[in-house]
Order: structure tokens, then C-alpha cells, then sequence
């Protein structure tokens, strides 16, 4: 594959973004504007080159040969020459649309510009450039080599052409594509959002302590990890923020309120495994110190717990479907391999039952007469006319 790529921003998504490019066979330049970020990054590399020679997955040839294809440059007119350029800076709208107006200057016209951004709108990044039709959203997860999933979100200015061309490349580069409208979160980052959030609500009532609600959902869900634990693992000022930008672009929908405790945390500076603690206590190597064996053994309430979080992903991966952001298919396969989750939650309400998906919500909401708990209208509706997500 001769296509030649670069990527601006060589943090660690950029740098495992160009990872996949140049292993795919494309020619990459990294770019950033600070001389030390470019020598991380490619030290970096070495070092995970180096530990997939240890492990058998490649060799001496296969990591030159990758290495080979990556260059790195300061400046950005060196990217003049690319067919696609992919940006991974900080998740800033006015930083992003700067860096793009001045990337226009250098690019062909036929060049295509796209953000990894996870949630900001791509139509208002496009405004920034003259060819607004030649902009995209192409959001990997992290880490990039490892993570199947690539969502890819056309902006109402982007040509079909456009989403094509990415959806081919993507799928060299042996990624599963999901098209997500322009919307905010897109699939992952929106659907994901009730796994922290009604986990933090559960605690918060006093329901369960951060152990016990962590060990129902991986002992009964199945999940790898529980949300505390993924939200530490994350950062809780990633996390949060956006958690908060979410809330604010949906106008604050109540569904995706942000939780005081993850903001007191935050403003506290415990992030999580980054700054050794969050809402466990963590080793110099990311291990949890915190004893973790102290889960309340209540088969009843951890079923509770797995039950009401469960429910309230399916009800939004089903609101998703409903404000036609994705297929149904997208949807399920951005979450089993965006962000690991055991099972489709499409696929799961249709094994729990629709009706079993509306009596929990309806019973949640009769509770709380919140808009939180609100059923989405396409599961009422599949629930009268006896419908499933998939035969």
C-alpha cells in the first residue's frame, strides 16, 4: 500500500496510530511542534517493537521494516505530501480548527484531513478549512495497535468520495469500521456513558460501596472491568470532561449528568493509576493496593447492580439506533471491540427480552420520576410489535 499518511500530535494515540499505518505499509510522518515529544515517540516505538520481537509476534525484518516507514518532522509544512493526515492533539475545538486552516496552506486539494477527536463536532472542525468536504472524523481507541474498532464520522460538508476513500484505507489497515453520524460521543463515547455514571449513582445512594458495585459487574456481567476501575484506568479528568462535554452538547440531557464525586476526585488531583490514586490505591506499576476481597457476598444485590447498569447501556445503545447515529451492527461491534464489552448490548436486550428492558426502566423511572430513566421510544415500540434487534 503506497498511501502516504501523516499524523499530527505524537502523544500516545498519534504515535499508535502511526504504528498501524506504517505496519499496514504506508509511509507515515509524525508530527509535533516539541523536539522531545518526537523522541519519546520514537523511543517508544522501539521499545514495543522490541517486546513483539520477545514474544514471537514479529521479527528483526518485520521491525525495521516498520520503523523504516515512520519519519518524524517538526515542521508542518513537511506534510505537503500526504494523501490523508489524521490529527491526535489535545481535545480542544479552536486549537484543532487553528491547525487545520494552517494544514490547508500546504496539502493538495484532493488531500484528505481528518481528527481522532472523540466527541467534538467534526461539521464545526470542517468549518475551519476552505474544502471543508475533504475533512472527516477517524476516532481509533487506545491503545491504537491493539483496538479493533475505528469509528469513522462523516460531517454534513464531507463528500461521499471522502468516506469511501477512509473506509477503504481503514480496512487495510485490518480495523473494523463503524460509521457513526456526527453527533456527540458518536457511538462509544455516548452508549459507554450509563457504565460510569449509574455506577457512580448507585454508589452515591448508598446503595454499594466502588468494590462491590466493580466485582457484580465483572462476576455477572461478564465485563473485564469494572467502572471504577476502568474510570482510573482512563483518568478521572478524562473521564469527566467528557463526561461534562457530552452532558453540555446533548443540552443537558439528564441521562449523561456528570457525577460530583468524580469531580471532587478530580479537583482533589486523583486521577487514578496515573497519580497512584482514584478510588483505589495504586503501586508504582499500576497494581491496586486496595484489598479488593472485601465485596459485600450479596447474590441479590449484585444482581441489582448489573441489572440497573446493564439496562441503562442498553436503553442508550438503543436511543443510538433510534436517532439513527449508527446501525444496529455498528453499534454492537463498536462496543465488543471499541471498548471490550462481553456481549452487543443490542444483542444482549434481545437475549434478556424487550419487555424485561422496558418493566426495569419503567420500574426506575416510576422510582425516581427523573428523565434519566426515560425508555426509549424504539424499545416500546419493538415491545408492542414483538420485535427483536436482530433475527
Amino acid at each position: 500500500m503506497n498511501y502516504k499518511v501523516a499524523i499530527i500530535g505524537s502523544g500516545t494515540m498519534g504515535s499508535g496510530i502511526a504504528q498501524v499505518a506504517a505496519t499496514a505499509g504506508c509511509v507515515v510522518k509524525v508530527f509535533d511542534t516539541k523536539q522531545e515529544a518526537l523522541d519519546k515517540s520514537r523511543h517508544s516505538l522501539e521499545k514495543i517493537l522490541s517486546r513483539l520481537i520477545e514474544k514471537g509476534r514479529i521479527d528483526e525484518v518485520e521491525k525495521n521494516r516498520i520503523q523504516s516507514n515512520i519519519v518524524y518532522v517538526d515542521q508542518l509544512k513537511e506534510l505537503s505530501h500526504t494523501d490523508l493526515t489524521i490529527e491526535a492533539i489535545i481535545e480542544d475545538l479552536e486549537v484543532k480548527k487553528k491547525v487545520f486552516s494552517e494544514l490547508e496552506k500546504y496539502i493538495s486539494k484532493d488531500s484528505i484531513i481528518a481528527s481522532n477527536t472523540s466527541s467534538l463536532s467534526i461539521a464545526s472542525i470542517a468549518s475551519s478549512l476552505q474544502n471543508p468536504e475533504r475533512c472527516i472524523g477517524i476516532h481509533f481507541f487506545n491503545p491504537a495497535p491493539l483496538m479493533k474498532l475505528v469509528e469513522v464520522i462523516p460531517a454534513v460538508q464531507t463528500s461521499q468520495d471522502t468516506v469511501n476513500k477512509v473506509v477503504g484505507v481503514i480496512k487495510e489497515w485490518n480495523k473494523t469500521v463503524a460509521i457513526a453520524k456526527d453527533t456527540p460521543g458518536f457511538i462509544v463515547n455516548r452508549v459507554a456513558r450509563p457504565f460510569y455514571g449509574e455506577a457512580l449513582r448507585i454508589y452515591e445512594e448508598g446503595i454499594a460501596d466502588i468494590i462491590t458495585i466493580d466485582t457484580s459487574l465483572k462476576a455477572i456481567g461478564g465485563f473485564r472491568m469494572g467502572p471504577f476501575e476502568l474510570m482510573d484506568f482512563i483518568g478521572n479528568d478524562i473521564n469527566y470532561t467528557v463526561t461534562e462535554t457530552v452532558f453540555k452538547a446533548f443540552y443537558y440531557d439528564p441521562r449523561y449528568k456528570p457525577s460530583f464525586t468524580q469531580k471532587r476526585l478530580s479537583e482533589a488531583g486523583y486521577l487514578g493509576r496515573k497519580s497512584g490514586k482514584g478510588y483505589y490505591e495504586y503501586d508504582e506499576k499500576g497494581i491496586i493496593q486496595t484489598n479488593t476481597s472485601v465485596a459485600k457476598k450479596d447474590t441479590e444485590l449484585a444482581q441489582y447492580i448489573f441489572n440497573r447498569v446493564l439496562v441503562m447501556l442498553i436503553n442508550e445503545a438503543a436511543d443510538a439506533l433510534f436517532w439513527n447515529i449508527a446501525s444496529a451492527e455498528d453499534i454492537d461491534n463498536a462496543m465488543t471491540k471499541g471498548v471490550n464489552y462481553p456481549k452487543g448490548l443490542l444483542a444482549w436486550a434481545d437475549k434478556k427480552g424487550i419487555d424485561w428492558c422496558v418493566n426495569k426502566l419503567d420500574k426506575l423511572y416510576n422510582e425516581y420520576h427523573e428523565d434519566r430513566y426515560r425508555c426509549s421510544p424504539i424499545l416500546r415500540r419493538m415491545e408492542r410489535e414483538n420485535r427483536r434487534f436482530f433475527k
